[in-house]
């Protein structure tokens, strides 16, 4: 008779390897990070993407077809994004799955109001981003990010294996120590499905409502909610 752990010591099973992974990873390449979390913990892996690139994603695939791509719907995105998704889907050798908040727009703005992410966005991106992932990742030990160090201050100490204490999983970025430099390369390189957005004044994307173009001399993330002191949606922080 198999006799199942209990959660916490599997819990604490996941964070040791998580650390550990951390620092034996810390300078491999990000297709070697890759492929240790798909042979680490297969079917339990996935890799989430916002669509601004599909960088990750590529990685993934080429170590594991078929990986499961989770992407959040907020029902606010660019077109562009939702294309970018589309794309994804059609072309690469993995399977999109696509999450959605448990409220529409429309019935989010009949209990909270209309744009509620100008008035608290904070609360949005909780019940629009936050809470659809933490249902979404049930499914997995261990999910994938396309965070890197360069991207803000707030991200500087992103290490390429952690442990997400809020959701009590392996959070991994393998491209945690590129520069856009890097990621561009890697794009050209091996033709990599961008957001068109990106030439076009936006280095950052994330919902319509909350994403400007940056301006010269502007941080690259500086078209996110700007003007109202807030920097990360919540997903990551």
């Amino acid at each position: 008779m198999v006799v199942s752990q209990p959660r916490e010591h599997v819990v604490h099973g996941l964070q040791q390897l998580a650390e550990s992974a951390g620092r034996t990873l810390e300078d491999a390449p990000a297709s070697e990070i890759v492929r240790w979390a798909a042979e680490t913990f297969g079917d339990r892996f996935c890799v989430t993407s916002s669509m601004e690139d599909a960088v990750v994603a590529h990685l993934a695939a080429r170590v594991k077809p078929g990986v499961a791509v989770v992407f959040l719907d907020t029902g606010y995105h660019f077109p562009e994004t939702i294309g970018t998704r589309d794309a994804v889907a059609a072309v690469m050798d993995v399977d999109v799955i696509t999450l959605t908040p448990r409220q529409t727009v429309a019935e989010q703005d009949a209990q909270y109001g209309p744009r509620l992410h100008e008035r608290d966005p904070d609360r949005c991106c909780a019940l629009r981003k936050v809470a659809p992932l933490a249902e979404g990742l049930k499914a997995y030990d261990a999910w994938a990010t396309g965070l890197r160090r360069d991207q803000s201050p707030t991200r500087a100490d992103t290490p390429v294996v952690g442990w997400d204490a809020e959701r009590q999983k392996v959070k991994v970025s393998p491209i945690a120590r590129w520069t856009q430099a890097d990621l561009e390369a890697y794009v050209a390189e091996h033709a990599v499905l961008t957001n068109p957005l990106l030439t076009d004044g936006y280095p950052s994307i994330g919902c319509a409502p909350c994403t400007r173009r940056v301006q010269g001399g502007e941080d690259a993330r500086a078209g996110r909610w700007s003007g109202l002191g807030k920097t990360e949606c919540g997903l990551h922080s």
